[in-house]
């Protein structure tokens, strides 16, 4: 199946800077599937929570066999083998890798784990800008856009 997952990255890990930290992500992704494409990386201001860093997003299409929940779960260990610690009080906090499964194949799903497609990729520039250059007519299996119509469809940045 084609999975799509959006990077992000703000603070330096064991591995290194944000950069190294998406790349190594990249890398990792490769254990559970294969990677059939990578953007390029984007500098973004944070969104929500303002008081942190800027961010380096990327997105990446993986063709896999795993099943959606150990899709996420196998994303989830990643982000801790780089250092990610997740805080309840600050959940758009500052962050070693963030690693969101954005969408699996036309799945629809919404589970107390996991809602497929991710419920606010289509208001979120810093995951369509990079999706859109790697996969601009991909299909979003709700809205019925493509990618790249999401894109153009939101606020143009200041």
């Amino acid at each position: 199946m084609l999975a799509a997952i959006a990077l992000g990255s703000n603070l330096p890990s064991s591995i290194g800077p944000p950069e190294a930290n998406v790349r190594e992500a990249i890398q990792r992704l490769g254990s559970l599937g294969t990677v059939v494409a990578v953007s390029s990386l984007y500098v973004t201001d944070p969104v929500g929570y303002l008081d942190q860093p800027t961010f380096v997003n990327a997105a990446a299409l993986l063709e896999t066999e795993f099943d959606p929940l150990p899709l996420l779960q196998a994303l989830l260990a990643i982000e801790a083998e780089l250092g990610r610690r997740r805080d309840p009080a600050l959940p758009k906090g500052p962050r070693t890798l963030d690693l969101d499964l954005l969408l699996y194949g036309d799945l629809v799903l919404n589970t107390p784990k996991l809602a497929l497609p991710h419920p606010a990729m289509h208001e979120r520039r810093f995951v369509l800008e990079p999706l859109a250059e790697i996969a601009p007519s991909l299909r979003h299996p709700t809205a019925g856009s493509t990618i790249a119509e999401l894109l153009a469809a939101l606020t143009p940045p200041e």
